[in-house]
């Protein structure tokens, strides 16, 4: 099921990537601490997990082996930016509720520039606005060439504004750092403009890393490195049921039953994968299951 999942990623061309710390409890040789990491990558279709020890670029050019190329939404995390050096089929999307976090701490950490960051805040909002507008056209198929022009324009404003700030001597050192950050980034903020159907942000990731972050922060990880794959394996298979809005105990009591009843794994997984399914068999997997009393007990 894991690997079908993989080569279902695999099929897609745009996917959602971040990553996560997890602690796995064993003593590796050649190894410091019990840091890992459990990375997410999903696609139209699949949310895929993978728990390593590395942070590296190294991750997704395995999980993305043997793609040519595509479009990932991620933060500006420097495995990505090596990743896309190695693979120039791909564009990074960066992600622009990072770079509007980055303005709301500036505008926590040194009061005295709140106003000029929230300015921008402002600025990120109508970006999210005009955009949402023009995506909106786009995926009804109407015509949106002048919203799309005027999401340009708006961009095009925004460069210009940067730009006219880091020329100012008097612009304050943490956000002259910020903007140089933006410039650096730009290319990769501005990737969405020809691609009407992405997200302006990586939110899909990052809610796709929550259970997990949640789980962490009260069991802290897995105790040995087998457990802590089976966990990626098992976020893997049920994180891709919510993408299809598919009822896990149903799918799970199909699936174990499957498995019963041949001894083994099922034969032919495509009655348990939902991109394969018919109408029929996916809105099964969708109802809730079945009580079924336990032979001899009461429900009184």
């Amino acid at each position: 099921m894991y690997e079908a999942l993989l080569d279902e990623l695999r099929a897609g061309a745009h996917w959602h990537a971040d990553e996560t710390r997890w602690e796995v409890f064993v003593d590796i040789e050649g190894k410091r601490g019990h840091r890992w990491y459990l990375w997410v990558f999903q696609s139209r279709a699949v949310a895929y997990y993978v728990l390593d020890a590395s942070r590296s670029a190294a991750v997704p050019s395995a999980v993305l082996a043997e793609v040519d190329g595509g479009t990932i939404s991620c933060d500006r995390y420097g495995a990505y930016k090596k990743f896309a050096r190695l693979h120039p089929g791909f564009t990074l999307l960066y992600c622009w509720a990072h770079q509007r976090r980055d303005l709301l701490m500036l505008a926590n950490d040194y009061p005295q520039l709140a106003p000029w960051a929230l300015a921008w805040v402002e600025c990120i909002g109508v970006l999210f606005a005009l955009h949402a507008q023009r995506r909106e056209a786009w995926l009804a198929g109407r015509e949106y060439g002048e919203l799309d022009r005027g999401l340009r324009a708006t961009v095009q404003e925004m460069a210009d504004k940067r730009e006219a700030a880091l020329a100012d001597p008097t612009l304050p050192a943490p956000a002259a750092k910020l903007l140089t950050s933006m410039r650096r980034h730009w290319a990769g903020l501005t990737a969405f403009l020809d691609r009407p159907q992405r997200a302006l942000d990586n939110n899909e990731a990052e809610r796709a890393l929550r259970p997990a972050v949640v789980g962490r922060k009260n069991f802290y990880g897995s105790g040995s490195q087998w457990s802590g794959q089976l966990a990626a394996m098992m976020f893997s298979v049920l994180m891709s049921l919510r993408l299809w809005q598919v009822n896990p105990r149903t799918w799970l009591s199909a699936y174990l039953q499957a498995c019963a009843e041949n001894a083994n794994r099922p034969p032919d997984l495509a009655g348990f994968l939902p991109w394969r399914m018919d109408a029929a068999r996916l809105a099964a997997l969708r109802s809730a299951p079945a009580f079924t009393q336990p032979p001899g007990q009461s429900l009184t």
